[in-house]
């Protein structure tokens, strides 16, 4: 008697590559909505209130609806033009020269880590 087949191999779960669609809205609210917006980050909408949308982009790829409605989501395949594409074969920015009649004084330096900076204030806000 021959021994039993292996069972088959298990597909592969398919990748959602959809885009996810947010709204920039724009709403008008009355000052007491609008402090406490600003303080809490959030607020309630009214029902039935109208929300004027700015734009439409996808949340991942951050591109406008019009543009990558109909293909998949670049962040969802590989998030390299988030950062300006590939590191290694991109041009390094031009720093722009600055106005005639202009020197550039080098200031002193900052002391960024360690116990003096944050007696200084430099890693806490104000």
């Amino acid at each position: 008697m021959p021994p039993p087949a292996p069972p088959p191999p298990e597909p592969e779960p398919l990748i959602d590559l959809s885009h996810t669609w947010v709204v920039a809205a724009e709403i008008q609210v009355d000052p007491r909505v609008a402090g406490i917006a600003d303080f809490r980050g959030s607020f309630r909408a009214a029902e039935g209130q109208r929300v004027d949308a700015l734009e439409v982009y996808c949340k991942g790829c951050r591109r406008p609806y019009d543009d990558v409605r109909t293909g998949a989501c670049e962040e969802k395949m590989d998030n390299r033009h988030l950062i300006g594409g590939d590191q290694s074969i991109r041009k390094k920015r031009k720093i722009p020269p600055p106005p005639r009649g202009v020197r550039i004084v080098p200031g002193e330096r900052i002391q960024r880590r360690g116990i003096s900076a944050y007696m200084a204030g430099v890693s806490r806000p104000r």
